[in-house]
């Protein structure tokens, strides 16, 4: 067994997406071999209805899958092709845009205005960017959770953990997708696949992602790049953790416990062209996807 250790930490960068939703950009729209086949993570986490209510209006997305998981609210969506829901506390829901699709999605608050949940898009391989959309909606109680002996709480949205599997399937980079509570002051291991991008996204509490005989530990107090996470306050605590090659993690907790989602999957190891939530392999394809767009056959194309 082998330890991963932490590549690089980084924290998130505010910004605004849809009609002015307010959110914190945890990566995106930069260099996607490093977090390969995951190209943008937003954390959409606000207390004032009125910096996230005129939501996401209808938009398209191609080429990819995108993976909506809420803790408190709920988003309302609803598609191109006729599908509505809403998604609650706990619920999660995995898009596969395909060969495209235009779809909405509408934040609302719960009795305290307050709104969380995140949203990761994931790549599709270029033998199914033009595959039929597909909807995956799984409510909170659908999710199995897992409490180990030492009161560390693993929800498992997606893929196999400690004899369980996750309810979401058929996904093309094939994902480990974990939301993880780990309990104060608790050293904890958790395997990942050797051969997976991994990265974690700390957003309560605080933790130090290293081994104990990790000479790195030592540069603690004095840089906040080092491996240690000071994360005490509300907006401190948006940290993203990329970790190297190797099939354990280690946390080790703070004081106040830590909460964190643990995600892998399969790198692609494709060329990636990027347009807005338009993720094709080339140029070509791009323009292409823009013609369908302006021309309406966007929807039709690739479904036929």
């Amino acid at each position: 067994m082998s330890i991963r250790p932490v590549k690089s930490l980084s924290g998130t960068q505010p910004t605004r997406e849809g009609a002015g939703v307010h959110l914190h950009r945890v990566f995106g729209f930069g260099d996607t071999d490093i977090s390969d086949p995951f190209l943008l993570m937003d954390d959409f986490r606000n207390d004032d209805p009125e910096q996230y209510s005129a939501g996401f209006p209808w938009h398209p997305h191609r080429g990819i899958e995108t993976i909506t998981y809420v803790l408190a609210g709920s988003v309302d969506h609803a598609d191109s092709l006729g599908n509505a829901g809403s998604l609650g506390p706990g619920s999660v829901q995995w898009m596969t845009a395909g060969s495209g699709i235009l779809h909405q999605e509408m934040p609302k608050g719960d009795d305290h205005g307050r709104m969380h949940g995140f949203q990761l898009w994931a790549n599709l391989p270029a033998s199914l960017k033009m595959t039929a959309p597909r909807y995956q909606d799984i409510q909170g109680v659908d999710i199995p959770e897992v409490i180990d002996d030492d009161g560390t709480v693993v929800r498992i949205v997606v893929g196999d953990f400690w004899g369980k599997r996750g309810p979401v399937d058929g996904i093309a980079a094939d994902p480990q997708y974990l939301d993880i509570s780990v309990p104060p002051n608790t050293r904890k291991v958790l395997p990942v696949d050797t051969y997976r991008t991994a990265f974690a996204y700390v957003f309560e509490g605080s933790a130090a992602f290293k081994d104990a005989s990790d000479p790195v530990g030592i540069k603690v107090e004095k840089e906040i790049a080092g491996h240690e996470l000071h994360l005490t306050d509300h907006t401190g605590n948006r940290t993203l953790v990329m970790f190297d090659h190797g099939d354990e993690v280690v946390v080790n907790s703070g004081e106040q416990g830590v909460r964190f989602l643990l995600v892998s999957g399969k790198p692609l190891k494709e060329p990636v062209a990027w347009h807005g939530p338009i993720v094709m392999n080339t140029k070509d394809e791009i323009r292409q996807a823009l013609h369908d767009l302006n021309s309406g056959n966007f929807i039709a194309t690739g479904n036929q």
